[in-house]
């Protein structure tokens, strides 16, 4: 299935199938799903939630969208404004994507925590 994007300031209200907005203002992207349910995902764009990259004429996102909230729990890769599907997850691999998410994040934002102007000058 074959992708386009729009880099946008705002999200529209209504999406069109097969768009993917960016908006760098507010460092996210949205689209519909892919499966065709009709439902709206919002990809946050930030060093722990996704990777965009943009190489003058597509884009692709990083990680997986794994919709395991949906009913639909489509699974796929936006590469080069491409939609490549990938294998549905058992629950166990959900919830253990979801643990090592949630882990990530602590890390990181633990990480920003501690550093501190303060910390150069203490010896």
């Amino acid at each position: 299935m074959k992708l386009s994007h729009k880099f946008v300031k705002n999200i529209p209200d209504t999406l069109e199938n097969g768009v993917v907005y960016v908006s760098m203002d507010y460092s996210t992207a949205i689209h519909k799903c892919c499966c065709g349910c009709g439902n709206e995902i919002v990809t946050p764009l930030s060093p722990t939630d996704w990777k965009l990259s943009f190489d003058g004429e597509t884009i692709s996102l990083y990680p997986s969208i794994g919709n395991w909230s949906l009913p639909c729990q489509s699974h796929y890769w936006i590469t080069d404004n491409e939609v490549e599907w990938a294998s549905r997850w058992t629950k166990r691999q959900i919830e253990r994507g979801r643990i090592e998410e949630e882990q990530d994040k602590e890390k990181y934002y633990g990480k920003k925590k501690r550093r501190s102007i303060f910390g150069f000058f203490k010896k």
